[in-house]
């Protein structure tokens, strides 16, 4: 399998986990929260912040699907790479307010550090994308001011 599959599966695999994570959320927050890691349920009104929680796991797997979907491969490296940040981050947050170690690090980081090594290697599989030809069959240059310089 070529590593254009793997890689394609890897984020197809993290844009259907995010988006059913960030659904889950929205649905029914109540029975989602508790496996996020964190030791209780917020006071007073907290869910609506588990749904703004699905809603920005919901948006970031639809940012990544379009980008696989539309073939922006090196754009879908590059967001796989910051959108790791979040999952980080939710990660620090279930350590900082004494939840669960085993789940900060076994979903969290393990998902965040998943979604580094996939941005990684889609990153060197579009780092060396070959010239295509111009109309008159020579190659165009990858420089843009090369390109620039040309047309002058």
């Amino acid at each position: 399998m070529s590593l254009r599959k793997i890689n394609t599966v890897l984020a197809a695999a993290f844009i259907l986990f995010i988006l059913w994570f960030g659904t889950e959320f929205i649905l029914s927050p109540e029975t989602t929260a508790p496996g996020f890691g964190l030791p209780s349920w917020p006071p007073g009104d907290g869910g609506g912040f588990l749904v703004v929680k699905g809603v920005r796991d919901v948006v970031m797997a639809l940012v990544l699907g379009i980008l696989l979907v539309t073939g922006h491969r090196r754009a879908l490296g590059w967001v796989l790479l910051v959108e790791a940040l979040a999952a980080y981050g939710d990660m620090a947050n279930v350590l900082a307010h004494h939840g669960s170690v085993a789940t900060a690090l076994g979903v969290h980081c393990l998902t965040a550090t998943l979604m580094v090594v996939n941005g990684l290697l889609i990153m060197r599989e579009t780092r060396s994308v070959a010239a295509a030809p111009a109309a008159d069959g020579r190659p165009v240059p990858q420089d843009p001011a090369a390109a620039v310089r040309r047309c002058a």
